[in-house]
């Protein structure tokens, strides 16, 4: 199941959610196929001016994006060829929608979790 959080400079959020929600999961559907829609869910977090720096100073051009995958998508003969296909669409995503200029400052980082440690509603995730 994959689960993404992205934090994005409030200012540049306002309006543009149902875009970035869009665009983040065709990102993800691209890469996993489609599957995996159903199961792609998204939260964006907005950040409040001057909380959101880069090299030591504040600003607007950047989005802070975690995606949380299975453990066992590291172990893969392909795990390279996916996680870059992973970084490269979630960055055009962002970019998409909230500018070019988003480009240099937006982080991907892809956080492995191992089966047992996922749960939905309670539950082990299937």
């Amino acid at each position: 199941m994959p689960h993404l959080t992205a934090h994005i400079p409030e200012d540049r959020l306002a309006g543009n959610e149902a875009g970035l929600i869009a665009a983040l999961t065709e990102a993800i559907v691209g890469v996993y196929g489609e599957w995996a829609r159903d199961l792609v869910g998204v939260r964006l977090a907005g950040v409040p001016a001057g909380r959101f720096a880069q090299g030591g100073k504040a600003v607007d051009t950047g989005a802070s994006l975690a995606l949380g995958v299975r453990a066992a998508a590291f172990d893969r003969p392909d795990a390279a060829e996916i996680t870059a296909r992973l970084g490269a669409a979630l960055t055009d995503a962002v970019t998409g929608v909230l500018g070019e200029e988003f480009r240099a400052g937006t982080m991907v980082e892809l956080v492995a979790s191992p089966q047992e440690r996922t749960f939905v509603g309670g539950a082990p995730a299937a």
